[in-house]
């Protein structure tokens, strides 16, 4: 784990007081349950920040280390088992369970771990702070400088003769979910701004988040139009998606796609949303890309974690998985994601992405076609510029969605929509393992510290929130960039120019075993090692050896599809 833990507090779980100074308080004797291995008994120690449990009777000795920011509740089990023992549960956000038990005689000592871990996996529902602001470990690099929005753009070219960056939500007065630098058409005063956000849901009016360096097309981004049930119109919110068509001389259509399936965007009429009428706006196309709202995703991860922990079923594991329906909904996110790509890089024409809200499937579908667009993108620090702009800046509520500190697991803002955006992610690297400078590793290490609750990267809802609180907190990015080494992918190679359109039909998917099923010791699929792959990329015959990884992969979808490795065709297949 990172950091010097000078900020971290050890419990003295007999007593339920806290040291002060560092230092093991912990208890003994205490039996961890695992489901692979067996009953284990050890050392517990429980800080302010993560348990940690030690067996010494193993060779290796076994060690559990868990930030309680992964918790997402505590259960006390029943009563003494058959061998006199009483026992709790932790149920994680990161797919698994652990259970720990004492002797029946030491119920009271079960009681005071039991108050601890709910007093400190939960600090925000008992008035503590979380641990990401106490947390004081100093890095090379200031995390929290990696995204600068005015450089960003600037790289994009913006501003130009046809975008300009305004300064009307300056101080979040226009819309408090989005960033103080919103792009937006140069013909529109901010004046009409105002009235077009009246139309929008949460004030989220149409802007920028990527132009194209030839054709100039666009991917804005937005909410649903307030239209309700009588249709609605709005003559500012027409004129302004008039002038996102016109910016783009290549083109005189606009695609607005619609994240949502088109019975559920209907449905948000009589809750005073909806969606474009063809009619109100001209030469704009409406398209439906189906994905399901946060209530259906949480419950596919949740049958998910079912099937793949902690055991899997051999004999049904192809028919349980899909009951899940994880892999359609991920087919769907990239099957949506790329048809935007297309649009705008096959089609020269500019598009506009909304859901609902414009925070959650809005982000999905706007980032991952905005990776297969830009080379940047698909470095390390351009990936971090891109999870700071399309989700931090633009207000995914990472707070709600995640819950962190938070002891209401039966929230209905829970929901896993970053982790589909990361596997979604995972499933493109694995169909061009060349085009992308971070590795696997990377991309759990995000996911663990979005649980984790050390860095503040992940914290609140809004730029608004964040620019008040995290700025108090150290970035993950601080820790990452302190040492890249462990994160490169070293076979990348920087097509920066190249467009990627991946295969997305079903038998193109398959689950992130390296996440998912990662505690299982019987199930860690046989690939080569990060090591192993820099020894061998060091050696003479480097080049060989790199071809001769590319090809199982590449190669079968080419061979299978007349697919190339950084193609230009649609390839959004059933």
């Amino acid at each position: 784990s990172p950091g010097d833990w000078k900020s971290e507090r050890v419990c003295n779980i007999q007593s339920g007081s806290i040291l002060q100074s560092p230092g093991l308080g912990a208890t003994k004797d205490v039996t961890y349950i695992c489901p692979y291995i067996g009953a284990l008994r050890g050392t517990l120690t429980v800080t302010n920040y993560r348990l940690f449990f030690r067996c010494m009777d193993r060779e290796p000795a076994f060690v559990l280390d868990l930030p309680l920011g992964v918790v997402s509740r505590v259960e006390k089990i029943g009563g003494a088992s058959s061998r006199g023992e009483v026992s709790y549960g932790l149920v994680c956000k990161d797919i698994r369970n652990l259970r720990f038990a004492h002797k029946q005689m030491e119920d009271s000592l079960r009681k005071s771990i039991f108050e601890i871990l709910m007093k400190f996996a939960f600090p925000v529902s008992n008035g503590l702070p979380i641990f990401a602001f106490e947390y004081g470990q100093v890095y090379p690099e200031n995390g929290w400088k990696v995204y600068d929005a005015q450089a960003e753009y600037k790289r994009q070219g913006i501003p130009n003769e046809s975008w300009r960056i305004t300064k009307v939500n300056d101080h979040y007065e226009v819309c408090d979910t989005y960033p103080s630098n919103l792009v937006v058409p140069v013909n529109i005063p901010d004046e009409e701004l105002k009235r077009v956000a009246a139309f929008r849901a949460k004030g989220r009016i149409p802007v920028l988040s990527w132009i194209h360096p030839e054709s100039q097309a666009t991917v804005t981004r937005c909410s649903q139009p307030m239209v309700g049930v009588n249709g609605k119109r709005s003559k500012d919110d027409e004129k302004y998606l008039q002038a996102i068509m016109d910016a783009n001389a290549q083109s005189h259509k606009l695609f607005i796609f619609d994240a949502r399936p088109s019975v559920n965007a209907a449905a948000n009429k009589m809750k005073g949303g909806g969606y474009e009428s063809e009619d109100a706006y001209q030469n704009a196309e409406l398209v439906f890309l189906d994905i399901h709202n946060i209530h259906v995703m949480r419950e596919s991860l949740r049958k998910l974690k079912e099937v793949v922990y902690p055991n899997i079923e051999e004999s049904h594991w192809l028919s349980n998985l899909e009951s899940t329906h994880w892999l359609e909904h991920i087919k769907l996110i990239l099957a949506g994601a790329l048809r935007i790509a297309d649009k705008v890089e096959s089609g020269k024409t500019s598009v506009v992405v909304h859901c609902s809200d414009g925070w959650d499937r809005t982000a999905q579908l706007t980032s991952l076609a905005m990776l297969m667009l830009d080379g940047h993108y698909r470095t390390i620090r351009g990936f971090q510029v891109l999870l700071e702009k399309e989700w931090l800046s633009f207000g995914h509520r990472f707070q709600l969605r995640i819950g962190h500190g938070d002891k209401n697991h039966t929230d209905a803002d829970r929901s896993p929509v970053f982790l589909q955006f990361i596997d979604c992610v995972w499933q493109i690297t694995r169909q061009f393992p060349a085009a992308f400078e971070f590795n696997e590793y990377f991309l759990v290490t995000i996911l663990d510290h979005m649980y984790s609750c050390l860095f503040g990267t992940f914290m609140c809802n809004s730029e608004q929130q964040r620019v008040k609180e995290v700025r108090k907190t150290v970035s993950l990015w601080a820790y990452i960039n302190s040492q890249l080494e462990e994160f490169t992918n070293p076979l990348y190679v920087n097509y920066s120019n190249h467009v990627l359109f991946p295969v997305v039909s079903m038998r193109h998917l398959e689950l992130w075993v390296g996440y998912y099923i990662r505690w299982n010791p019987r199930m860690r699929p046989q690939v080569l090692t990060l090591a192993r792959l820099q020894a061998q990329t060091a050696s003479p015959a480097a080049s060989s050896d790199i071809l001769s990884i590319l090809i199982p992969v590449c190669c079968s979808h080419m061979l299978q599809e007349g697919h190339h490795c950084f193609c230009s065709q649609e390839s959004y297949g059933n």
